[in-house]
């Protein structure tokens, strides 16, 4: 119960202070706990760092402002804590896969990393710490799917994500996610609505109630499977399932 307590109130400080200055210390203190404690808390639920969260989730938010907002690169830049454009274009690149200005270009799906939320009635017992059940924000998807409820919707799910972790790294397995997600935003148009539901798990609202286009659709993007991406010049395949 106490490290629920405890990831809660981190990640709620995160959230309210993505555009001030973070340093891990006064995220520690907003949920006492010590520093190293709530890394190796962080770390082993999440897998991933406090500061990667940290980075991702203003990347989200960043990505969000570039195609819905008339802020610039160098003020969406400094809204999220980046001294320059160009070292906020670093940034923005290791995780996209892409520059600012070419992703207001090439993209409309933005959602790299929802919010994260616990679930403490999830709680299990794991080597002596009780761990809360984890999963994404999706009320934005909810809320869509109230207003779709004739629509279908096609559920992806990466194939051979663990094998790339385990032979490549785990940067390797965040750039085949985002280039999933990217094949996928690319064969669909506005009136379709990607979100990303879990580590490798994305669900497209697509507008459509027709069941033969809706098969055209994914036949598309499930054409590509077996394509792959390049990581540190090694050409990697990649491909989904889809239901």
């Amino acid at each position: 119960m106490k490290n629920f307590y405890i990831l809660t109130d981190a990640i709620n400080y995160i959230e309210e202070n993505l555009c001030n200055e973070i340093k891990l210390e006064d995220v520690a203190n907003a949920c006492y706990s010590s520093l190293s404690g709530l890394k190796k808390l962080f770390a082993y639920t999440f897998n991933m760092g406090l500061r990667e969260y940290i980075t991702k989730r203003r990347m989200t938010h960043a990505a969000h402002d570039l195609l819905n907002s008339e802020l610039s690169i160098t003020e969406i830049s400094l809204k999220y804590q980046y001294n320059s454009p160009e070292v906020f274009t670093r940034a923005f690149f290791k995780i996209w896969g892409s520059t600012p200005s070419a992703f207001k270009k090439q993209w409309r799906f933005t959602g790299i990393l929802p919010k994260i939320m616990l679930d403490f009635d999830g709680c299990k017992n794991e080597g002596g710490l009780i761990m809360s059940r984890k999963r994404l924000d999706l009320s934005e998807l909810y809320d869509l799917l109230k207003s779709r409820t004739n629509s279908y919707v096609l559920c992806f799910d990466m194939i051979n994500m663990m094998t790339i972790n385990d032979a490549y790294g785990r940067d390797a397995g965040d750039k085949a996610i985002v280039e999933c997600l990217r094949r996928i935003d690319s064969l669909t148009d506005d009136s379709c609505i990607l979100f990303r539901i879990g580590g490798d798990e994305f669900a497209l609202v697509t507008n459509l109630t027709d069941i033969k286009a809706v098969e055209e659709l994914a036949a598309k993007i499930i054409e590509l499977n077996g394509q792959p991406f390049i990581y540190n010049n090694i050409e990697i395949p990649i491909g989904m399932r889809v239901g």
